[in-house]
């Protein structure tokens, strides 16, 4: 289709198509994944459960080599204690810098007062809708 010359209700049309056709083939490609995610993880299991058993940490075949690692994730149920911790210990690297948009949009908003340092950027999106009945 050219875009340049089509009309706006047969541009609007198409997009809409092509959309549905993506979910689709999306739907069908998330069914398909989590089949396979599945097999695997149970794979995974008897591998660990080998390294568990056997007391090693790797394994060497003639299809490949399969590792044990320990994998950490650190969560806080307690924000306020928390932020005073790293205050106290004056150690801001252990968290991570990235802005809450909503919260400083709401701030901006509230107050006027833009903070040294920020930037902005903003970009024109196009939403499209089925129409009203339809």
């Amino acid at each position: 289709m050219d875009t340049e010359s089509a009309s706006l209700p047969k541009l609007v049309k198409a997009y809409r198509a092509l959309r549905t056709a993506r979910a689709e083939l999306k739907t069908v490609w998330e069914d398909k994944d989590k089949v396979l995610g599945s097999k695997q993880e149970s794979i995974q299991k008897a591998l660990l459960e080998h390294c568990n058993t056997n007391d090693v940490t790797s394994v060497k075949t003639e299809e490949g080599t399969f590792y044990r690692k320990k994998k950490v994730n650190y969560w806080c149920s307690d924000w306020t204690s928390f932020h005073k911790w790293v205050l106290a210990n004056e150690i801001p690297e252990v968290l991570q810098k990235r802005i809450s948009q909503d919260n400083l949009k709401e701030y901006l908003t509230e107050s006027g007062d833009i903070p040294i340092g920020l930037q902005s950027d903003a970009v024109y999106t196009i939403n499209v809708q089925k129409p009203r009945g339809s």
